[in-house]
């Protein structure tokens, strides 16, 4: 698929806003709803729209602190990162994991509700997994911008 102005134009709309509707898309760039409708499902279909979900306040929710987790693994054979990758899925604290080139294997974004939860657990989840060699935390101050949406060219 080949997409044009007015699919990016749809895309953009519905990132900053999962409940804007197909009317509302559709006075937005001047076009009717039926065509707004048709490349809304094609974009659908073709996986450019991955799924909606509501973004909530983290803070709101109790979640005080967020923590990015640099791991290092002793072993590098396909297995042993196979199985890092299973494991790490089920924690929910967890809310991403990048497989990363340089100086650590993995890039890991908590979210705790405090100092003690994240030190509970680093000692009783993530210490418990084998093949960690190293994990060093960064703990955020401040998030200086936190935009949820892909700036489509």
């Amino acid at each position: 698929m080949i997409m044009d102005k007015i699919d990016r134009s749809i895309l953009l709309l519905l990132q900053k806003d999962g409940k804007i509707t197909i009317k509302e898309i559709a006075e937005r760039l001047n076009l009717t709803t039926t065509p707004i409708f048709e490349r809304v499902k094609k974009l659908e279909r073709e996986g450019y729209i991955k799924s909606y979900k509501a973004i909530l306040d983290r803070k709101k929710t109790g979640l005080q602190l967020m923590v990015f987790c640099n791991v290092t693994l002793n072993l590098h054979q396909t297995d042993y990162l196979k199985k890092f990758e299973k494991d790490i899925q089920q924690f929910p604290e967890v809310v991403e994991c990048y497989h990363v080139a340089g100086m650590f294997d993995y890039l890991i974004k908590i979210y705790a509700e405090d100092m003690e939860r994240y030190q509970d657990f680093l000692s009783n989840k993530l210490a418990s997994l084998e093949n960690i060699s190293k994990v060093q935390s960064s703990f955020v101050m401040t998030e200086v911008k936190d935009f949820s949406y892909l700036p489509i060219p």
